[in-house]
């Protein structure tokens, strides 16, 4: 395996992975102090816009890496945003 594929596999696993700790820290806690839906909306539309920029539209890489994480941090947004309404 060369360096180029490791530096495509290792965001494919990080990126997901820290978003889904935020996620479950959020549903385990009943919790949504912090939570900013505003960076958690702009993440993902980041993340689909690079996956659009990258044309590596057929990678598993960039299919975890970007979209999976993307619907991750809209999946934060909503349960930020619905909290607050909650709350409010």
């Amino acid at each position: 395996m060369t360096v180029s594929q490791i530096a495509g596999i290792l965001p494919a696993i990080i990126f997901p992975t820290a978003t889904a700790l935020q996620l479950v820290h959020m549903v385990r806690d009943k919790a949504s102090a912090g939570v900013s839906v505003a960076t958690w909306t702009l993440f993902g539309v980041a993340n689909i816009a690079l996956y659009i920029y990258a044309e590596r539209y057929t990678e598993w890489q960039s299919i975890i890496g970007l979209l999976l994480t993307a619907l991750l941090d809209f999946i934060i947004a909503g349960l930020a945003f619905a909290a607050k309404r909650r709350a409010n």
